[in-house]
């Protein structure tokens, strides 16, 4: 009885298993074919720090796990949890032209991107309020993200991806 109440303690306040169900993270992270884009036959599974941003900010770059808000769902056709990668962060001066995404006028280095996967919609700029988030996917011709529906709260996040746990040869700490 105490080994089930320490897991779920520790899924619902520490950290939490999530499953890839889309082709937006890709190569970053896998979905199964065979989902549209999908380069896998077995979804990543990842594990969220839902701890680490009770005691600090989140940051770009990172990949975090969020809930929608309902604009989300709506704009995508799609609920449950969403897995994107945080680009802008509040004050920042965003924008995309031509593919590349912009931060307060500089190109943003985006090593993790590769260059077939760059592109999509382009957007205006846009200054980040207090408490907005901007998120993208790693495959952005094939993400619904914040191009399509603007930006996410703090609140909205679950946690930063930090480990793939599945499949075994996709093992390890991101």
């Amino acid at each position: 009885m105490i080994a089930v109440a320490a897991v779920l303690v520790i899924k619902a306040y520490v950290v939490n298993p999530y499953r890839i169900p889309s082709s937006s993270m890709e190569p970053t992270l896998h979905c199964a074919r065979p989902g549209s884009g999908c380069e896998a036959g077995t979804n990543d599974r990842v594990i969220a720090n839902r701890f680490i941003l009770h005691f600090r900010d989140p940051k770009r770059g990172e990949i975090v796990v969020f809930d929608p808000p309902a604009k989300v769902e709506q704009a995508c056709g799609a609920g449950g949890t969403y897995v994107k990668r945080i680009v802008g962060v509040p004050g920042d001066r965003i924008a995309q032209e031509d593919g590349v995404v912009y931060v307060d006028g500089e190109r943003l280095d985006e090593p993790y991107l590769e260059p077939d996967r760059a592109g999509g919609s382009d957007f205006g700029s846009r200054t980040l309020g207090e408490d907005e988030y901007w998120m993208m996917g790693d495959n952005r011709q094939m993400s619904c993200d914040s191009r399509v529906w603007g930006t996410i709260s703090r609140a909205d996040m679950v946690g930063p991806v930090f480990m793939v746990y599945w499949p075994p040869n996709r093992i390890g700490f991101r």
